[in-house]
């Protein structure tokens, strides 16, 4: 084996590392989902208790704490795995990341801050708002696990997966906060200028992250998705929004509407959980396949150099069109980094806005890995028509692009582009 080789080799045991890593993470990944459903039932249903000044979802709360405990001792079980730290190496087993073990830490924190919250809300202590605040901060240090942890993804698939699971989430928890905000109000009763605001913001919120999640999800989670979406109890959902939103008073004939609320939203979020859980599949299943394909890839030191062959710096054919490369996608790393600003002398609407100002600082820092992927798709679709039209290959399609970017000093997307461009202009003439 010459140098070539072994550092070819190198670069592939690298690579099968990192999506051992991220194939890690992607087991924790449903551990923190479960628990994190969990916590959003058991915050509703407190809301509701406090809201009701402990006249009503006694009962249920209780059931909802139950839940969360058996969520969370299976989640520190596994955390308790991950943080395992030798301190004559200065490393964790698993992570050395130490952004990563520091979110673990802040998460364990907030297990050991759950029992005397659960107190002083059982004797009302805290008021509603406080109690969503201390909620809040939980599960913002939960999901930033989640993508703290997902920093070292680079493969375009996984990456996809990731924005799409990202958003998706967001989403699922604006939608508890909503639950918990108009739990609140449905109970007293009615609904403040500011609690009104906040419902809107948190509507609009979750608008933001779904679109984004449907922009990149696969064509089998749309079609779930969209059939979560007709049905019926969205427009329940809907009405109730119209009666918290309007600036007037709510009817006086309505029949428990806090805790009618309540149940409904709780649907529509379990039927989330059933999304997200087929996403976090999705994302294991990247990672598996991934794996598999570079170890494959591994023992074919043929295939590795022919890869080599086509890089830039390779000679082959001539194409009379142009193209750059593809922005490489943003870290992942960023998209958690305002997750943890939370503060507990917040209100839960100042805390909402905030985070309404967050998720669009996130949106924004997205955007880099949202247009890598849009790309892609471009790059994609000019390598296969060069296939079909000049009868190449798809290691030639590419290969021959890429030599045209290089030539023409042009990015290789506006040379997909161009290709796009060229076979759409002749299909319409021949037409």
């Amino acid at each position: 084996m010459n140098a070539t080789e072994r550092l070819l080799r190198a670069a592939k045991l690298s690579e099968i590392e990192q999506l051992s890593g991220l194939a890690e993470t992607a087991a924790v990944v449903g551990d923190i989902c479960r628990f994190v459903h969990a916590l959003q039932r058991e915050r509703g249903a407190s809301t509701i208790y406090l809201g009701s000044a402990g006249r009503r979802f006694t009962h249920q709360r209780r059931q909802r704490i139950a839940d969360s405990q058996l969520a969370e001792a299976t989640l520190r079980q596994r955390l308790d795995e991950w943080a395992s730290f030798d301190d004559a190496n200065r490393t964790s087993r698993h992570l050395a990341n130490a952004r990563l073990l520091t979110r673990i830490a802040a998460v364990w924190h907030g297990f050991d801050s759950l029992p005397p919250i659960r107190d002083d809300i059982e004797a009302q202590r805290l008021t509603a708002d406080d109690a969503v605040r201390l909620f809040n901060r939980l599960i913002s240090n939960l999901l930033s696990v989640i993508f703290e942890a997902a920093d070292t993804a680079s493969d375009t698939e996984i990456t996809r997966v990731l924005v799409c699971l990202f958003h998706f989430i967001q989403g699922k928890e604006l939608a508890g906060q909503e639950r918990a905000c108009g739990a609140f109000g449905f109970t007293l009763g009615v609904f403040d200028d500011a609690h009104r605001q906040t419902l809107q913001q948190l509507i609009d919120a979750q608008h933001r992250c779904f679109e984004t999640f449907g922009e990149f999800a696969s064509t089998e989670l749309l079609s779930h998705w969209q059939q979560e979406l007709d049905q019926p109890i969205h427009l329940a959902i809907a009405q109730l929004r119209d009666l918290a939103i309007q600036a007037t008073p709510l009817p006086n004939d309505l029949d428990d509407p806090g805790e009618q609320w309540y149940a409904i939203m709780t649907q529509r979020i379990d039927a989330m959980k059933d999304i997200e859980d087929r996403l976090v599949e999705e994302l294991q299943r990247s990672c598996r396949d991934r794996i598999h394909q570079a170890e494959r890839e591994i023992e074919n030191s043929v295939g590795l150099r022919e890869a080599l062959n086509g890089e830039l710096w390779a000679a082959p054919v001539n194409l009379l069109l142009e193209v750059p490369d593809a922005e490489p996608a943003s870290s992942l790393g960023a998209l958690t980094a305002s997750t943890m600003e939370s503060r507990f002398s917040r209100s839960l609407v100042g805390l909402v806005q905030t985070q309404h100002a967050r998720l669009q600082q996130i949106s924004d820092e997205l955007e880099s890995t949202r247009k890598t992927l849009r790309d892609r798709k471009q790059i994609d679709r000019a390598k296969g028509l060069l296939m079909t039209h000049q009868r190449l290959s798809e290691e030639e399609a590419y290969r021959l692009m890429r030599k045209t970017a290089m030539d023409q000093s042009k990015p290789l997307i506006e040379v997909a582009r161009n290709v796009i461009d060229l076979v759409d202009m002749l299909s319409r003439e021949r037409s």
